[in-house]
């Protein structure tokens, strides 16, 4: 019988993160389709047990103290590794982020099993545990099982609701681990501000920019600047988040103007991520499928473009606008500003 291990960092002060939350609710279904119960991992300051008390986990264990608050590989990695063994787990599941994804191979190798990261499912297969991958640029997903435990895996965020219930009181078991000499020290941290950030993956909307943004309009103008006004006041009144096509990314290296709040983390498409918002609004780009491949976890797209035969076009999108997205965008910015001030 499978003993599963769900496993997350906490951030001080802050519940767990919603990406940990729908890691934790896809490991409780893994469990009850094999029929088995599942425990809870937590490292940190002072882990948040208490507010998935009732999520139906057999054990909590904790490593706790100052020293494993802070996003560091050497202690980071000593802390999973001794939940690990403590929970006996032979799978172990946590949530992709810069600090699973950072130790998860170097965990499953001191544990002596396997990793296998940007899983985007759990299942059962003939009475053993399976995952789902996406292979070649998003195009073919992959079921794969593994004999060899511990099977470590990181969990794509956006395959599952968040695990939703009612905070409680729940029985931590401390596990002891000695954090190793830390070579680094943090000081601080220094965040954007939320104007500045364009990357907001809980965020209802992903809006897309193209290189159609930076090309002669039909009056013969470029207009960059009316582009970078438009699309800048569109994020703070939205909220939404921020993706480009790899065209318009890569101008900046051909010389031509781009708009300057863009860079290579934007990036949406075959080369890029692929988001997994609610909906999508793709503008001035013409809908090649390097770029759609990015939007297949997209429940709702849209496109706005001139061209009443662009790719987007055929199949697509949900609802084509054939449209210039300059008045397009202009006007939507008019009417949030009129709905944020009335």
């Amino acid at each position: 019988m499978e003993t599963i291990l769900f496993l997350s960092p906490t951030e001080s002060g802050s519940p767990l993160s919603k990406s940990a939350l729908e890691a934790l609710a896809t490991t409780k279904q893994l469990a009850d389709s094999l029929g088995t119960t599942f425990s809870v991992g937590l490292w940190g300051d002072a882990p948040k047990a208490d507010d998935i008390a009732s999520c139906g986990a057999d054990k909590f264990y904790a490593v706790t103290g100052a020293e494993f608050s802070q996003p560091r590989y050497a202690t980071d990695a000593a802390a999973a590794e001794a939940l690990c063994r403590a929970a006996g787990a032979t799978i172990v599941v946590g949530p992709s982020g810069s600090r699973w994804n950072r130790i998860q191979a170097g965990v499953a190798h001191r544990l002596g099993g396997r990793a296998d990261s940007h899983v985007t499912g759990l299942s059962v297969s003939d009475g053993s545990p399976a995952i789902a991958r996406w292979y070649y640029r998003q195009r073919m997903e992959g079921i794969l099982t593994r004999a060899q435990r511990p099977w470590v895996l990181a969990v794509e965020s956006g395959i599952a609701p968040a695990w939703q219930g009612a905070p409680g009181t729940a029985a931590v078991e401390a596990v002891a681990c000695t954090p190793p000499a830390a070579r680094s020290n943090v000081t601080g941290i220094e965040a954007l501000t939320a104007d500045q950030q364009t990357i907001r993956p809980d965020a209802d909307l992903l809006f897309v920019t193209g290189a159609g943004w930076t090309k002669k309009q039909p009056d013969g103008q470029v207009k960059t600047e009316e582009a970078q006004k438009l699309i800048l006041a569109f994020l703070g009144l939205s909220r939404a988040s921020l993706g480009s096509t790899k065209s318009l990314v890569d101008l900046s290296g051909e010389g031509q103007a781009t708009l300057t709040f863009l860079t290579h983390m934007n990036q949406v498409g075959q080369t890029g991520s692929t988001p997994r918002h609610a909906k999508g609004l793709s503008t001035c780009c013409h809908g090649e499928e390097p770029h759609t491949v990015g939007w297949r976890f997209i429940g709702e797209r849209r496109a706005i473009s001139l061209d009443a035969n662009c790719g987007w076009a055929r199949g697509k999108a949900d609802v084509l606008y054939v449209a210039d997205a300059f008045a397009v965008m202009e006007k939507v910015n008019d009417l949030l500003a009129k709905k944020a001030g009335g």
